[in-house]
């Protein structure tokens, strides 16, 4: 399978944090949710992507480009959101389509129309009089409006209500109905990468915890509950993490190696990565 974007063995270094030699993949035609409590390392990945920082080490291929040899190349074919609108705001939708259509030689003004009257935005307000929403959905059209091959969000669904989240997740998905499109989305709520994510990436202080497909994820973990004489009984190589309260314990487990002797419940991403990264240790 081809890969759009591929990362290996990327760091930067600051001080009190470094991104610890990150590697993903990120399959043509498909959606990569990349998960992470904030201060996680996921801003720091997405801008070393779009080459905003400089790197201390490792690769980044995007469309199967060296990300800095051909950094003018690659960004034609980007859509790039991040959580806050960084265009003037004495600007006017027209005024947009107008500064963008010398920038990017893809502009298309009639796309970019539809989905100003698709997201129901004003043509005659300054953007400081819109709401976030509005504003995120002005972002996304901009995305979307020149062709491109990629999208990288950044928090695109932060601080919005869940009709308007709702929404926008729903453009994304018709967007990759096109094979040749892929998104590359990082977000602290799981609950929307869940619905529309086909891999799952995980970082944690700086270091990938995991990287795989979200059905398999769910496939393979279950959260097993049991009495506390029961857990010290269990074979510790199949628990990811546990938590335990005076009533018993939850563990994330292995479902396969417990199958038929526990009741095993479902586990959502947000659990996975939870009991991952603050349930007890093993």
């Amino acid at each position: 399978m081809e890969n759009i974007l591929e990362i290996k063995n990327l760091t930067k270094h600051y001080d009190g944090f470094t991104l610890d030699k990150v590697s993903l993949a990120l399959p043509k035609g498909s959606i990569m949710g990349f998960i992470g409590s904030n201060g996680a390392g996921k801003t720091t990945t997405i801008k070393l992507i779009l080459n905003l920082i400089h790197r201390d080490g490792g690769d980044i291929k995007v469309f199967g480009l060296d990300n800095l040899k051909y950094e003018k190349q690659i960004k034609e074919n980007l859509g790039v959101v991040f959580d806050e609108s960084s265009f003037p705001i004495n600007m006017r939708v027209p005024h947009i389509d107008k500064v963008l259509s010398k920038i990017y030689k893809n502009w298309d003004a009639t796309v970019f129309s539809n989905y100003i009257h698709k997201f129901n935005l004003p043509v005659s307000k300054d953007i400081k009089d819109f709401s976030r929403g509005m504003k995120m959905k002005l972002s996304i059209a901009i995305a979307l409006s020149h062709h491109a091959k990629l999208l990288i969000l950044d928090e695109a669904t932060s601080g919005l209500d869940p009709v308007v989240r709702d929404e926008i997740l729903d453009v994304f998905l018709e967007f990759i109905q096109d094979e040749n499109n892929s998104i590359f989305v990082s977000s602290h709520i799981i609950s929307d990468i869940e619905k529309v994510a086909d891999y799952i990436t995980f970082i944690n202080n700086g270091k990938i915890v995991f990287c795989e497909s979200k059905d398999q994820l769910l496939n393979n973990y279950g959260i097993l509950k049991c009495r506390h004489a029961e857990f010290e009984r269990l074979d510790r190589t199949y628990v990811k993490g546990y938590r335990k309260n005076e009533f018993g314990v939850e563990a994330l487990v292995v479902k396969d190696k417990f199958r038929g002797s526990y009741t095993i419940d479902r586990a959502s991403i947000e659990d996975i990565m939870l009991y991952t990264i603050k349930g007890e240790s093993r």
